[in-house]
């Protein structure tokens, strides 16, 4: 087992996977204190690097595309303080950093984890119920409903209509986006039907953001709804009762999978269960589906 502790937080690994456990170092941005502990599965890590410095050292992880749901609304766009698969690390603390770094490295050569896409989600997100609030409006997500409220610095146009309620089912997209310069950030809901894409300032489905300390907390209510919804790099839904989350385009497909990427895919849809990501039913389904193969 490797182990580096840092105040801006403590990594693990075990061979398996590694255990991210913010710290309580001012440096630490809400949305790390927030998320908490991140188990990161060996299958769902790219690569893994030691950055060396004057002052402070960096360790970073770089996980699959497509594998997180934070990672994949918010898209590179996190500032440093957020971002939960960064680890400051001091200059005496850089030999254990490199062990941690050459552990990893191994694990991965030895398992042959595959650094490309992934098809499906391989972190849970963010539990629900979920609510933040930040800019012009509270999100709350509670795995099925998503609520929009709004405040006093909200558009009058946008408030008078009240606050907007709408089924996950009924989502096409979410969006998290910082503000930049003079322009503001956004937490964008694109419902099913929707035509144009109004400004924030206005838009009903969207919580404008103000580049304040809680914006990248709005970040994790987009995560909890990405990764309850069909993976962008899925395949095309097909019959009612398909899983894109459980099954890899290629054994949807009915190409031949051999008995290892099966058994991959049965401890994935296992995972997503637990995590409550998938129902009794749909994870049954998935393992009917996924076992038939054999």
């Amino acid at each position: 087992m490797a182990e580096i502790i840092q105040k801006d937080g403590t990594w693990t690994f075990d061979g398996d996977a590694v255990r991210i456990v913010p710290g309580r170092d001012k440096g630490v941005g809400l949305l790390r204190q927030h998320l908490g502990e991140v188990l990161v599965p060996l299958r769902a890590i790219a690569g893994i690097s030691h950055e060396p410095g004057r002052k402070a050292g960096r360790l970073r992880l770089r996980l699959r595309d497509g594998a997180d749901p934070l990672l994949q609304v918010t898209g590179g766009r996190l500032p440093e303080a957020s971002d939960p698969y960064r680890l400051s690390v001091e200059p005496d603390r850089g030999g254990v950093a490199e062990y941690f770094v050459d552990e990893v490295r191994n694990a991965l050569l030895l398992d042959q984890v595959d650094p490309g896409p992934c098809d499906a989600y391989l972190l849970p997100g963010p539990p629900v119920p979920i609510a933040f609030g930040a800019g012009d409006g509270t999100a709350s997500f509670d795995g099925d409903r998503v609520v929009l409220d709004w405040n006093w610095t909200t558009e009058e146009a946008k408030r008078s209509g009240g606050p907007r309620e709408f089924r996950l089912a009924d989502v096409r997209a979410v969006e998290w986006s910082p503000s930049k310069g003079l322009d503001n950030g956004w937490l964008r809901f694109t419902l099913a039907g929707a035509t144009g894409t109004p400004a924030p300032k206005y838009d009903p489905c969207t919580v404008e953001l103000f580049g304040f300390k809680k914006d990248p907390l709005m970040a994790l209510v987009a995560a909890a709804v990405a990764v309850r919804m069909p993976h962008p790099a899925a395949a095309a839904p097909g019959p009612a009762g398909a899983l894109p989350l459980a099954e890899s385009s290629a054994a949807l497909a009915g190409e031949p999978v051999d008995h290892d990427t099966l058994l991959r895919r049965l401890r994935e849809a296992g995972d997503l269960h637990q995590a409550g990501v998938l129902t009794a039913d749909e994870f049954a389904a998935a393992k009917a589906a996924i076992l038939g193969r054999f």
